[in-house]
């Protein structure tokens, strides 16, 4: 009776520690700039089926996204476990085995991969399951610990996610569905970075060469300022092709504007706490911008 009752009561925390394990937080952003990428790709309001299609897909890129997450939690256990960032992940901590997250990421890359083959399309399945190789495997094993350009080469992996939606709703990627990765992969550096900046001393520790690791905290700065430039001009890209109207061009431009403030000022007055106040402002300028262009698609 003492046994099943602390069975029971172990039960949550278990299931928690693999909900942990899948990156939660993360992959609501993969599967929101997915989502956007099928919004886009349908003109007007969906039918009933296309909705139907767009549910799927999202839970297909989420199962895949969460398997790449879990993979990713599995090879890097010691390095999370020396960052304070990190180290409360339960691979970190010794709470999952390296069996129980090697079979934890198996299963739900290989329920999505079948889900999105199945019920979507299967250039969306090939194009997520690559996606998996590109972070999991070449960015986390080969790019993160060998290069500090990592961030950089291996944004190309985090820079999928519209990419996906719009193969699920289309069956091919149009070049709406490359600026849409444009955007992303030009953002992804000065959002690292600015992290990176004011975790430096995890990276150390840890042993990464990320960019404040081995070229310095200026110079860093320097390049997030820089990256938010070129960003600025990317963002403007949704506009100029004309697949947005004014009402994303106002966004845009309000929202990088505010962006490469903050680049600049991190670039001239650096503080740890600048440092943060950038890195999160990033996370809104993405979710912002996007959601604009939803707004912009239904409006006009």
């Amino acid at each position: 009776m003492n046994t099943a009752a602390s069975s029971i009561l172990r039960a949550p925390s278990r299931m928690a520690q693999y909900y942990a394990l899948a990156k939660p937080r993360v992959i609501q952003l993969i599967v929101f700039c997915a989502l956007i990428g099928m919004a886009l790709a349908v003109p007007g309001l969906p039918t009933l089926a296309q909705l139907g299609t767009m549910v799927v897909a999202c839970f297909g890129i989420w199962l895949v996204a969460g398997a790449a997450a879990a993979f990713n939690c599995l090879v890097e256990k010691g390095i999370d476990s020396r960052m304070k960032r990190t180290s409360w992940r339960p691979t970190a901590k010794g709470e999952l085995s390296d069996r129980q997250a090697l079979l934890f990421s198996a299963a739900l890359g290989s329920m999505g991969s079948l889900v999105l083959y199945l019920w979507v399309n299967p250039l969306t399945m090939w194009l997520t399951f690559a996606t998996f190789v590109g972070y999991a495997v070449i960015y986390t094993l080969v790019l993160k610990p060998m290069t500090p350009q990592n961030i950089v080469i291996g944004g190309a992996s985090g820079a999928m996610p519209p990419v996906l939606g719009w193969a699920a709703m289309r069956g091919d990627v149009g070049p709406e569905a490359l600026i849409l990765f444009l955007i992303i992969f030009l953002w992804t550096p000065p959002h690292f970075w600015a992290l990176a900046l004011y975790r430096v001393e995890d990276y150390r520790k840890a042993g990464l060469p990320m960019l404040p690791v081995t070229h310095g905290n200026a110079f860093t700065r320097l390049q997030v300022f820089l990256y938010t430039l070129i960003l600025f001009a990317g963002c403007l890209m949704p506009y100029i092709y004309g697949m947005s109207s004014w009402i994303y061009l106002v966004a845009a431009i309000v929202l990088s504007t505010g962006f490469c403030a903050y680049g600049f000022a991190l670039w001239r007055h650096y503080s740890d706490a600048l440092a943060r106040r950038t890195f999160r402002f990033s996370l809104i300028h993405l979710s912002a911008l996007f959601a604009a262009l939803l707004v912009d698609h239904y409006v006009l």
